[in-house]
């Protein structure tokens, strides 16, 4: 049965895609159900069922404790939204951390957070301090001798 697709007109080849999606259909549910009854025939035979040669399809494996985990960041901008440190960062954490001088240690919750930036600052300002008396005493130093 050849037919001339070129003299249809659209609609013609729509109604004939449609007839034949349905045969389709109707040939791949009739294999489906052909393969079911032989499996379950030899099953029969065999004297076995599928749980016998599948025993976990159907069943829920469980291979460990699972749940949710506590938050340990949190949002500084919107306190609601918070991160566990488990998996990808999410952009809000990634957006904090490129902001100068914010650290994993400031997005902590619980106050946990160590206070690294403050210390680290205050050793910055002890270091400008030193130079400072250091250059002071050089000028001193070379303004006595001559």
């Amino acid at each position: 049965m050849a037919i001339d697709l070129k003299n249809l007109s659209p609609k013609e080849l729509e109604a004939l895609i449609a007839n034949a999606s349905a045969h389709m259909h109707e040939a791949r549910t009739a294999q489906v159900q052909a393969v079911k009854e032989k499996i379950e025939a030899l099953l029969r035979q065999s004297g076995l069922s599928l749980q016998d040669l599948y025993p976990v399809r159907g069943k829920k494996v469980v291979k460990g404790k699972t749940g949710s985990v506590a938050p340990k960041y949190r949002d500084p901008s919107d306190p609601s939204v918070t991160w566990s440190g488990r998996g990808r960062q999410p952009t809000w954490f990634v957006k904090a951390l490129k902001r100068r001088g914010v650290s994993e240690q400031d997005l902590l919750i619980d106050g946990s957070a160590k206070p690294a930036a403050p210390a680290k600052r205050a050793k910055a300002a002890k270091k400008v301090a030193k130079k400072a008396v250091k250059r002071t005493v050089r000028k001193t130093a070379g303004k006595k001798k001559a």
